[in-house]
C-alpha cells in the first residue's frame, strides 16, 4: 500500500485531550444536552459513542431517551426545555426520528447558539456568508483532517461526492473558503468516473459501497472516504475501494478511523466553543 492513511482516530485522540483542558479552564463545566427518541440500534451506538466522548472532554452529558412513541409536542417541548437551561450549552437531537415526527421543526426549535451541529437554518446561512458560529461536524472534521497532514485545497480541484445538507453541501463551502475549485457530483451527474478522476482531492459522502474504484481515482490524489456501510460480513466499510485505491493515492481515510472519529471531536469542540462564548456573555 503506497498511501499515507490519514488517521483521523489518532488526531481526535489529540484534540479530546487539548478539549479536555479547555473544558477544565472554564468558569462552569460545559453541558451537551443529547436527545435520542425511539430505539433504533445505530443511533444508540452513536449516542453511547457521544457521552464517552463527553465523559473524556469533561463536557457534562445530559442523556434524554423518549419512547418511539413520543409525539411531536413533547419533544419540542423538551428541547424547549433545554433552551432556557443555563447549565446547557449545546443541543443534539440524534436522526433520524422515528416515522411521524418533523425533523426539520425540530432542529429549528433549537436556539442557534445552542446548535452545535451547525443545522439551524441561521447557522447554515452564516457559513454560507462565511460567518459561521459554528462549522458542520464531519466537514469541519475533514478539513482538519487533511489540515494536520499538511494538504491545502487551495488552488486544488476537488471534487464532493453527495449533495446532502449534512456533509456534501457544507463541505463544498469549507473548501470554497480555502480557495478551492470544487465540482459537486450527485446521483445525477453524467460520467462521474471521470468527473473523479480530475480530482486534487476526492471527497466521498454517498453510502454505497464499492463506488469508487481505482479507475476513477487520479494517481497521487487524496482521497476521503466519509461513508460508513456494511459489507456482506457486517464489517464497517466506505464507498471507496480501500485496498485497490490505496495503491494509487498518495493519501486516503480508512473506514474506520478516518473521518468517524473527527465527526465526533469536532462535535465536542463546538459545545465546549458555544460554553466559552455563553460564559463570557455571563461574565
Amino acid at each position: 500500500m503506497s498511501a499515507v492513511l490519514l488517521d483521523g482516530k489518532a488526531l481526535s485522540a489529540r484534540m479530546r485531550e487539548r478539549l479536555g483542558q479547555e473544558a477544565a479552564a472554564l468558569p462552569r463545566q460545559p453541558g451537551l444536552a443529547v436527545i435520542l427518541v425511539g430505539d433504533d440500534p445505530a443511533s444508540a451506538v452513536y449516542v453511547r459513542n457521544k457521552e464517552k466522548d463527553c465523559a473524556q472532554c469533561g463536557v457534562r452529558c445530559l442523556n434524554h431517551h423518549l419512547p418511539a412513541e413520543t409525539t411531536q409536542q413533547e419533544l419540542l417541548a423538551l428541547v424547549e426545555d433545554m433552551n432556557r437551561r443555563e447549565d446547557v450549552d449545546g443541543i443534539l437531537v440524534q436522526l433520524p426520528l422515528p416515522e411521524g415526527l418533523d425533523s426539520r421543526a425540530v432542529l429549528e426549535a433549537i436556539r442557534p447558539e445552542k446548535d452545535v451541529d451547525a443545522f439551524h437554518p441561521e447557522n447554515v446561512g452564516r457559513l454560507m456568508l462565511g460567518l459561521p458560529r459554528f462549522l458542520p461536524c464531519t466537514p469541519a472534521g475533514v478539513m482538519a483532517l487533511l489540515r494536520a497532514y499538511g494538504i491545502s485545497p487551495a488552488g486544488k480541484h476537488c471534487v464532493v461526492i453527495g449533495r446532502s445538507n449534512i456533509v456534501g453541501k457544507p463541505m463544498a463551502l469549507l473548501l470554497l473558503a480555502e480557495d478551492a475549485t470544487v465540482t459537486v457530483c450527485h446521483s445525477r451527474t453524467p460520467d462521474l468516473a471521470e468527473q473523479c478522476r480530475r480530482a486534487d482531492i476526492l471527497i466521498s459522502a454517498v453510502g454505497r459501497r464499492g463506488l469508487i474504484t481505482s479507475d476513477m481515482v487520479k494517481p497521487g490524489a487524496v482521497v476521503v472516504d466519509v461513508a460508513m456501510n456494511r459489507n456482506e460480513e457486517g464489517k464497517l466499510c466506505g464507498d471507496v475501494d480501500f485496498a485497490a485505491v490505496a495503491e494509487k493515492a498518495a493519501y486516503i481515510t480508512p473506514v474506520p478511523g478516518g473521518v468517524g472519529p473527527m465527526t465526533r471531536a469536532m462535535l465536542m469542540e463546538n459545545t465546549i466553543s458555544a460554553s466559552r462564548r455563553r460564559q463570557h456573555k455571563e461574565d
